[in-house]
């Protein structure tokens, strides 16, 4: 088989719905109710056809299902994540929910393996939430160590020592506000995916793929599609990869789930990011603009 024909072959793969197991015609005798039944999974008490003697994976299945991973498609949702994001969710968000993990629950899960990882879970045990407040502080520190020694200890005028309080004030408050965000990235990310989410339904709503789809289930669309560039952020973590790395795949991997969901081209995908990223760019900078003549006026008052 050559390339072109294995690639075939892939696509038809990623285009095609996952395939229940047919149900067995053996009979079986429940060990827990004693029902006698045909199929996988006794009609009495829900209870596999399956269960046998203890071994290495039912063991590691049991204990992975502590933590809610053992059940409900937990690896073959983040294989199809991986390698068919879009066509899954599709799958998904048509009915198929006894295939796949839960998206929020995934998301949460992922979320707590990501800190752990940061924190030191990882090949060097490093503590990589630290050195990135760490690199964030000293950045912000620039501009106050690039001012005159004299200026510190009030030798110039008042004008520029209040200029120079205020600037320590606005880093203070930077430093606070970047470790808000890192230590509540979980909570930080739900927020960011409800405003991201606003302009890219309205750009996608009437996709070809589902004409008819509404606002949650993009927004459970979009759970799964950070849950997927969460994967490959935990991988990468895990080894120690400079994250940069991160930042130019993830625009790869969100262009090509919501191509595959949505089934528009590639080209009108892109479009589509651009456009939304565009339109909070320009309410951001809206609010920015707005706080800085707030400030400004505040300090015009406090002057007089």
């Amino acid at each position: 088989m050559n390339l072109k024909e294995k690639y075939r072959v892939f696509k038809e793969w990623q285009q095609r719905p996952y395939q229940v197991a047919p149900l067995t015609q053996e009979e079986h005798t429940c060990a827990t109710c004693g029902t006698s039944y045909q199929g996988n999974y006794c009609p009495r008490c829900g209870q596999s056809s399956r269960i046998g003697r203890y071994s290495m994976k039912t063991a590691f299945l049991l204990f992975l299902d502590v933590w809610g991973l053992g059940n409900r498609g937990m690896f073959r949702s983040i294989r199809d994540l991986l390698l068919r994001p879009g066509y899954m969710i599709r799958d998904y968000l048509g009915g198929m929910h006894m295939a796949y993990f839960p998206p929020f629950k995934m998301f949460f899960l992922l979320a707590t393996l990501s800190i752990l990882v940061n924190s030191g879970l990882n090949i060097r045990g490093e503590n990589q939430l630290v050195k990135v407040v760490q690199t964030y502080e000293r950045s912000i520190d620039m501009d106050i160590r690039t001012v005159p020694a004299e200026q510190k200890a009030g030798v110039k005028s008042g004008t520029d020592n209040e200029r120079l309080d205020f600037g320590e004030k606005i880093n203070g408050t930077l430093k606070v506000f970047i470790r808000f965000l890192i230590d509540h990235q979980t909570v930080v990310e739900l927020v960011w995916l409800l405003v991201l989410s606003l302009p890219l339904y309205v750009l996608f709503r009437n996709c070809p793929a589902i004409p008819d789809l509404y606002y949650t289930e993009f927004f459970v669309a979009m759970i799964y599609i950070t849950n997927m560039m969460n994967i490959v952020s935990i991988v990468f973590s895990f080894f120690c990869v400079n994250l940069d790395t991160i930042g130019f795949i993830s625009p790869i991997l969100s262009i090509v789930a919501l191509k595959q969901l949505c089934g528009y081209s590639y080209l009108r995908t892109i479009l589509g990011l651009v456009a939304s990223f565009a339109i909070i760019t320009i309410a951001v900078l809206i609010i920015v603009v707005l706080v800085g003549i707030v400030v400004g006026l505040t300090m015009a008052m406090n002057a007089q």
